[in-house]
Order: structure tokens, then C-alpha cells, then sequence
């Protein structure tokens, strides 16, 4: 359906200007007797060929102009009463301004009533088109021709970032409003799709506008006073054909769990950045034997052994250097050489050895993944 494009689409209809004109005329001839106000059936009919004039692709501008200049032409031969004193005259010329006033905001409403149909009708088949692109389990060729509508050619490369906050993202909350505005307002809607879906924001670009996905984290990590921030954002790899949208999406939220289950403190995040880490669980029990073999002592130290694998962890992220490991740890110098003293005891692992450290921290990388020492591992 078009609507407000000035074209009709309806070849052979009514012509919706003529019989606006001849109504309008017809309900004034009567005022302009009568100096009676609108009925509501009146003004009904109004609305119904405001709504109509949209559909057929008539803008608001020019049904108004079409009324309004029959009733311009007809002034002179309205028939009213024959009123020769200036009371009379200025009673019938306020009630016909009054039934004109009220006939042009009739047909406003119809006009406006059939944009916002159209419009709710568009992010509807938009909405519904994202969820089966994400799903990835509809007809691929019918799902390729409904792309085709909205400019989208599913046989180029797409890229899907997804944004999660503290609270659920909600089709038309204010944040997501407000990304989807400013996006719109930057970019050719026909290269990207947003969408809030389970609770999160969800951009799917199209092939060469890496621009749309850094504007879309930046708005989404710093939307402005009075939004919702997002937590992080997460882009998955660029894939092509009907099948690269889901591919992309499904690598985006995996690399978003990664960095929840690791604690990672980047907000901005790239699949391609954290693959090693679908590489390490792809075989789970041979990772759970990995930590269980090489941090399993941890466990008889006093404390237990989370004090120790944060310990490891802390010096891998400042560079194996020990002075600014123990500012971290808010230790002194002498207490973090006694930890890692401990650390090479219990696990006959030394972290000043290069190979040592690769395996301690790929151990302590799995276990936090697989959530130890809090959950235990699997048997063996």
C-alpha cells in the first residue's frame, strides 16, 4: 500500500479528489442554508475518504487543497439565505468557516488514521522478517523475495551486532527508540534492520557499512541522558547467503556469553577476538580434565582456590609484571610472591616460565567457563 507518495494505486477506482470536492460542496451548500454544524455521520465520511485519499496515494496537502479550493470557488454561489444585513452575513460566513474547519480536521484524522495503519503494518512485516533472517529455519527463497521489499539482497554479506543492558530491551522502549532514530536518520534504512529480541537490541548491516555498526555501539553504549545504556555490544563475523544473518547473530551472542561467564570488562566485543574460546569448550570433558589435572591442588590451599586462580589471572591481565599484579590484587609485593610461590607448589606449574603460564592461564580461562570451582566438574 502507498501511502502520501501523490501516485494512486488504484486504476479505475473512484477519483477521490472529484468526490471529495462534490461532498464538501454539498455539506456547505446545506451550512450555508441552514447554519446547522457537521453531523457525525457527516464527519465519518469525511474521515473514510481522508483514509481512502491515503491509500490511493494522495497526500494530506493536496486533499486539503482540493477542498478548500472548491469551497474558494463556490463562495460567491453558496446558497444561503438572502441576507441583506452584515449580522446575517457575518452568522452565515462563521457557521460555513466553522463546517469547513471541522471538515478539514475530519479528513485529517482519516488521512493520518490510514498512515499510521501503514505504518504499524510496515515495522510489523519488518519485525517479522528479522525474526525468521535470526531463526534462520524459514523458506530461504521466499524469505530472499520478502528482503527484496525492503532492499535487502540476502546473496551479499551481513553482519549482526548485538546490545545488552542491565534491563530487558522492549520493541519501541525509549532506548531502543532512540537508537533506531538516530540510526534512520544517519543511514539509508535498506542497509540495516533493528529489532529488540529476548530482551536484547539486535542490528543487522549490510555489506561495506562497518559505519552503521560503530554508530549503532556507540549509540547503544551512550544513547544520552535519560536511556538506557547497554552493558556491552557484540559483533558477529560478516557471513553471506540467506543462511549468513543467523551464522553472524549466533556467533554474536556466543561471544556475548564468553564474556559474561569470563567477566571480560571490554564493552565492545568481535567475534573474531574471542574464538579460541569456542575452540577450548568444544570438547568439554577434555577442558574439565584440564583444570581438574593442572588447578584441582588449588583446592587444599587455605582460602580454597579462588584467591590463587584470581591471582593467575590478575598477572596475566597486567603483563606478568608483579608490582602492578599486586596493586591490583591490593597486595604488597612480598604477599603476591608467597601466592605464586603456593601456586607452584600446589600445581607443579611455575608462572615465570613462558609455557607454564600458557597452560595455567588456559586452565584458569576453562574453569572460569566452566564456572569451577563453584560447580563441580564433570566425571571423569
Amino acid at each position: 500500500m502507498t501511502v502520501g507518495n501523490g501516485t494512486p494505486d488504484r486504476p479505475g477506482g473512484p477519483d477521490i479528489p472529484d468526490e471529495l470536492a462534490h461532498h464538501c460542496l454539498d455539506l456547505l451548500s446545506d451550512v450555508s442554508r441552514t447554519g446547522r454544524l457537521l453531523r457525525r455521520a457527516e464527519l465519518e465520511r469525511l474521515r473514510e475518504l481522508g483514509e481512502r485519499g491515503a491509500e490511493a496515494g494522495h497526500g494530506l496537502r493536496d486533499l486539503v487543497g482540493t477542498c478548500l479550493g472548491a469551497t474558494r470557488a463556490a463562495w460567491q454561489s453558496l446558497p444561503g439565505p438572502t441576507a441583506v444585513t452584515a449580522a446575517e452575513l457575518r452568522r452565515i460566513g462563521d457557521a460555513v468557516l466553522t463546517a469547513t474547519q471541522a471538515a478539514l480536521g475530519a479528513l485529517g484524522e482519516g488521512h493520518e488514521r490510514a498512515q499510521r495503519m501503514a505504518v504499524r503494518q510496515e515495522e510489523a512485516n519488518r519485525r517479522e522478517l528479522v525474526n525468521d533472517l535470526l531463526h534462520g529455519r524459514s523458506d530461504l527463497g521466499r524469505l530472499a523475495e520478502r528482503a527484496e521489499r525492503f532492499g535487502l539482497r540476502l546473496a551479499a554479506g551481513y553482519t549482526v551486532a548485538v546490545a545488552v543492558a542491565a534491563e530487558a530491551y522492549l520493541e519501541g522502549s525509549p532506548a531502543a527508540h532512540r537508537v533506531l532514530r538516530e540510526l534512520t536518520g544517519r543511514f539509508d534504512d535498506r542497509t540495516l534492520l533493528l529489532v529488540a529480541r529476548d530482551g536484547r537490541l539486535v542490528c543487522i548491516a549490510s555489506d561495506g557499512e562497518q559505519a552503521v555498526l560503530t554508530a549503532f555501539t556507540d549509540l547503544a553504549l551512550r544513547p544520552g541522558p535519560g536511556y538506557l545504556p547497554a552493558l556491552r555490544v557484540a559483533t558477529g563475523r560478516r557471513h553471506a547467503g540467506t543462511g549468513g544473518v543467523v551464522r553472524s547473530y549466533e556467533e554474536a551472542l556466543g561471544t556475548l556469553e564468553y564474556a559474561e561467564r569470563l567477566g571480560l570488562p571490554a564493552k565492545r566485543l568481535r567475534a573474531e577476538e574471542l574464538l579460541v574460546f569456542p575452540v577450548l569448550m568444544r570438547d568439554r570433558a577434555a577442558m574439565a580434565d584440564l583444570v581438574r589435572t593442572v588447578l584441582g591442588p588449588l583446592t587444599t590451599a587455605r582460602g580454597g582456590a579462588r584467591p590463587l586462580l584470581e591471582t593467575i589471572t590478575v598477572q596475566a591481565e597486567a603483563g606478568y609484571v608483579n608490582a602492578e599484579t599486586a596493586r591490583r590484587l591490593g597486595l604488597s609485593v612480598r604477599a603476591l610472591g608467597y601466592r605464586l610461590e603456593r601456586i607452584h607448589a600446589l600445581t607443579g606449574y611455575d608462572p615465570a616460565d613462558a609455557l607454564h603460564r600458557y597452560t595455567l592461564e588456559t586452565a584458569v580461562m576453562g574453569a572460569r567457563l566452566l564456572e569451577w570451582p563453584e560447580q563441580p566438574l564433570c566425571p571423569q
